[in-house]
């Protein structure tokens, strides 16, 4: 299921990039909602918020190994069920956004952006499923996984 996941995040990725590739020219913007929300396409050469501008090297290496490294993480946490759903599906989401935006720097040197809030950097949707993926582990890790482990010693400590 996960990993259908992340097929589908590719895809959804791989759709609205090429449409607004096919239907708008470089740095086009459509205003949504007028001074909020505006459709702009621009390619980021660097990573979040355009950090590492020109380094495409660097960011397709760092990346490379970050996805290989999730990706036979999810495979052998899966198989020993080292990890709830709740970890899986993060996991699922960054790396299904991840690539997305990996693919578009082998191809072209570059990610396609378009979603333009105006006082935020313009982003797509690789970023939003990393970002949720990255919430939702925080969440796992700082909050859900403690509670288990609480309820898991609580239980012990009943049986014994």
């Amino acid at each position: 299921m996960y990993y259908i996941a992340i097929l589908a995040l590719i895809g959804l990725d791989w759709l609205t990039k090429h449409w607004i590739q096919t239907s708008m020219a470089l740095n086009d913007t459509i205003p949504v909602i007028d001074g909020i929300f505006h459709i702009t396409y621009i390619h980021n050469y660097g990573a979040a918020f355009s950090i590492l501008q020109g380094k495409q090297g660097l960011l397709l290496i760092v990346t490379g190994i970050a996805m290989a490294g999730i990706a036979v993480y999810m495979i052998v946490a899966q198989k020993k069920k080292e990890l709830t759903p709740m970890g899986m599906w993060a996991l699922a989401l960054i790396l299904g956004g991840g690539l997305g935006n990996f693919f578009d720097r082998v191809r072209f040197g570059y990610v396609v952006d378009f979603f333009d809030f105006r006082i935020w950097p313009i982003f797509n949707v690789a970023d939003i499923a990393v970002c949720c993926g990255c919430g939702l582990l925080v969440f796992y890790v700082m909050v859900w996984e403690p509670r288990l482990e609480k309820q898991k010693k609580l239980r012990e400590e009943q049986e014994a």
